[in-house]
């Protein structure tokens, strides 16, 4: 499977009515950014055990280790939880920005550094979520 197949088959595995949110957000950010390059990360190690929830990525930056090693990684994340949905605003200097700038206008999510998780998409201001991403694919990385 190429990653565009990967990405419909991973959304289409969601119960209703995440799958149609997934669907909804996976459009937005497309449009936020069209021509991004996609990933898929099936949430799995080298060793094919699992260690996070799968991840849809957009765009892509160069994480630098401290050891000095790099590799390439999406700037944009969207993944699927337990609980509802994560949108990830990766390789941001400043860890509180997420929070400070967007954290009390986006309604019922919890932001961290670099996650924005909320149950459902009318629980949350789709535009402020708009404009958290595309500062996102915008931003200076470390």
């Amino acid at each position: 499977m190429n990653v565009q197949e990967q990405i419909k088959a991973y959304i289409t595995s969601q119960p209703e009515p995440k799958h149609a949110e997934m669907q909804d957000l996976h459009q937005r950010i497309l449009q936020l950014s069209p021509g991004s390059k996609l990933w898929f990360e099936d949430g799995k190690n080298s060793e094919g055990k699992t260690v996070s929830n799968p991840n849809i990525g957009y765009g892509s930056y160069t994480i630098k280790y401290a050891d000095g090693t790099t590799r390439d990684f999406f700037r944009i994340g969207l993944s699927a939880n337990k609980t509802g949905i994560s949108v990830y605003v990766l390789g941001l200097k400043d860890k509180t920005y997420l929070a400070q700038t967007y954290g009390e206008q986006l309604g019922k999510a919890s932001v961290t550094g670099y996650c924005i998780k909320f149950k459902k998409l009318k629980d949350i201001n789709l535009d402020v979520l708009e404009a958290a991403i595309r500062y996102g694919f915008e931003a200076q990385h470390d």
